[in-house]
C-alpha cells in the first residue's frame, strides 16, 4: 500500500480514527507535537505491527558490492527487513489499516534525509481507512527480502556499520542483546 499523488499515509491497527491530532509521542526525540505520516518511499518501514521491532537496510548510491552481498545477499534485491521469531505470528495476523491524508498539510522531517512527514495542525483522513492486507504479500510484491531472526542485534550492528541505508523502529521491543562471551 502506497499513497497516491497528493497524499501521505498513516498506518494504524485502529480502524476508527476520524481525526488526527498533533501529539508528542512518549518516545519522541522531537519536543513539538505532530501528526506523523509517511511518503511512498518510507511506507515499507511501517508494513509491520505497530510495536514490532524491525531493522531495515537498503542500497543507496554509495553502497559497496561487498556490503550489499554480505547483508542483503547476492541476487536478493535492494532492500531487506528483519524481525524476530517472537513477532512472526503478529506479523502474519495483524490487521493493519492505511489512512490517506492530504500531503499539502505535511512537511518533511529528518536529517540528513527526511524519514517522515509531519503536520502541526489536526488532519482529517481523505476517506475511511483501508485494510492493508497481507504484510508478507506486500513485502513480496515490493521485492523486499524478509529475514526472521532469533535476535536483531547482530544484524543491526552489521547494518549500521555498513555502506547501506538503514533504519530501526521499535528496537526497544527487541530481545536483549546476547551476552558477550570470551
Amino acid at each position: 500500500m502506497r499513497p497516491r499523488p497528493g497524499q501521505v499515509l498513516h498506518f494504524s491497527e485502529d480502524p476508527e480514527i476520524i481525526r488526527f491530532v498533533p501529539h508528542v509521542a512518549t518516545t519522541a526525540q522531537e519536543p513539538q507535537a505532530y501528526v506523523w505520516a509517511v511518503s511512498a518511499d518510507r511506507c515499507p518501514d511501517y508494513w509491520f505491527p505497530r510495536q514490532c521491532p524491525r531493522a531495515m537496510a537498503w542500497t543507496v548510491p554509495g553502497t559497496t558490492d561487498a556490503d550489499r552481498e554480505r547483508i542483503i545477499g547476492a541476487g536478493c534485491g535492494r532492500r531487506i527487513h528483519a524481525i524476530e521469531y517472537g513477532w512472526l505470528e503478529a506479523f502474519l495476523t495483524v490487521r493493519l489499516y492505511g489512512y490517506r491524508l492530504p500531503a499539502e498539510k505535511f512537511v518533511p522531517i529528518g536529517e540528513p534525509v527526511p524519514n517522515a512527514m509531519v503536520a502541526t495542525e489536526p488532519v482529517e483522513p481523505l476517506g475511511p481507512p483501508e485494510p492493508v492486507g497481507s504484510l508478507l504479500q506486500l513485502h513480496e510484491e515490493a521485492g523486499i527480502q524478509l529475514r526472521v531472526l532469533d535476535n536483531l542485534w547482530a544484524f543491526w550492528d552489521a547494518v549500521t556499520t555498513s555502506s547501506l541505508g538503514w533504519s530501526g523502529i521499535r528496537l526497544r521491543n527487541a530481545r536483549p542483546r546476547p551476552a558477550r562471551t570470551g
